[in-house]
């Protein structure tokens, strides 16, 4: 399959195609809220941006912003990512709410390279009411498969909607 043509960024953004690949970890003093059933899940100035060849960045919040008690484990199976590890997934439980099964995944033992990633949990932005960055709503990666959030500072095509799988 053909790589797509990427979108020129304008001033003050980013194209996802310059974004490298195996994938670059930084961290972001943007305010990062996720929010769900009336409740904030997240809230932090100090979470990391992994940035990837074609996709929108994801988020990765520290494990002491996050309200651990509306997350518990997944039963969805452990997936594999040939940088980062083994992720584990976890739901996100509201009382009277139905759980969001797989809401959000995390690293607890990341390979080499992506250490920094141990403690740190990330959001599906598609699975939750709504998800911000620097007071922006998030709009969600196309697809069920990447976890990335899309805002008006970055450029695609971004990789997870139909026909993208081969990029």
């Amino acid at each position: 399959m053909a790589r797509p043509v990427p979108i020129e960024p304008g001033p003050g953004q980013e194209s996802v195609w310059d974004y490298p690949r195996p994938p670059r970890v930084e961290p972001t003093t943007d305010r990062i809220v996720v929010e769900h059933a009336g409740l904030v899940v997240a809230d932090t100035v100090a979470a990391l941006r992994v940035l990837e060849t074609s996709q929108p960045p994801a988020y990765y919040l520290p494990l002491a912003d996050v309200a651990v008690e509306l997350l518990a484990p997944s039963a969805t199976r452990p997936t594999t990512c040939e940088w980062k590890g083994v992720a584990a997934y976890l739901d996100v439980v509201v009382d009277g709410v139905t759980p969001v099964v797989a809401a959000g995944w995390t690293y607890p033992e990341p390979w080499p390279g992506y250490e920094a990633l141990a403690g740190h949990v990330a959001f599906y932005a598609q699975k939750l009411d709504r998800c911000s960055v620097a007071g922006e709503v998030v709009q969600p990666n196309e697809g069920d498969f990447y976890g990335g959030w899309v805002t008006s500072r970055v450029v695609g095509p971004f990789k997870g909607g139909p026909g993208s799988w081969g990029w």
